[in-house]
């Protein structure tokens, strides 16, 4: 139904996913923040024909290849919530904005966008029903979750996004984060000492 393709790029090691439809044979790129000629590669080995470009967040190791991805390949851009708009707009307007509860296509696939602010003010986050995987950008990772120092960043906020929009996805659903290895939310409800349930249970 949809493939799932990480493509590591930049010095900070960001998941670059290439998103492909297997029954039309197109693809999404979530968040190319660089290193496009790797991801131009992929998308080539992958035997697809790209589509769209959608954003997770703002921040420069997540959005600094759009811009040139999206011109190479002729390709518009989705995302993120217009709250990030001031990390964005010196480097390029994105062709829609996104809100809570919208949803985003490409091919014959649909995902569904929650605003999840916290790591960002704008940040959101796509989660594909169909085959049970969200991608999360820097909201959750696999025992961790997003750094909230930088501007834009609440604490509070972004645990609310977590319990209150990812956890009712279900425990089975597979997420792919802005870096490093993917995890179920189930697993993190069970170990991460940010955000398991025992944690937040003791700190209520």
């Amino acid at each position: 139904m949809m493939k799932c393709y990480i493509i590591p790029v930049t010095s900070l090691q960001q998941n670059c996913t290439l998103l492909c439809c297997e029954s039309s044979g197109k693809a999404a790129i979530v968040d190319p923040g660089g290193d496009v000629e790797a991801i131009v590669d992929a998308i080539q080995q992958a035997d697809v024909e790209p589509e769209k470009i959608f954003l997770t967040h703002g921040h420069g190791d997540h959005v600094g290849g759009a811009k040139d991805l999206g011109q190479q390949l002729e390709l518009a851009i989705e995302g993120p919530h217009q709250d990030d708009r001031a990390m964005i707009e010196q480097r390029f307007e994105p062709d829609r904005w996104l809100n809570h509860g919208d949803q985003v296509s490409f091919g014959d696939q649909q995902l569904e966008v929650s605003h999840c602010p916290g790591h960002t003010a704008g940040h959101v986050v796509f989660f594909h029903r169909g085959v049970n995987v969200a991608l999360v950008g820097d909201v959750l990772f696999q025992g961790s979750i997003g750094r909230t120092d930088f501007p834009g960043g609440d604490h509070r906020q972004l645990i609310e996004s977590i319990t209150r929009n990812l956890w009712p996805l279900g425990d089975d659903v597979t997420f792919i984060p802005g870096h490093g290895s993917p995890s179920t939310f189930g697993q993190e409800r069970l170990t991460n000492p940010f955000v398991a349930d025992a944690v937040l249970d003791g700190s209520r």
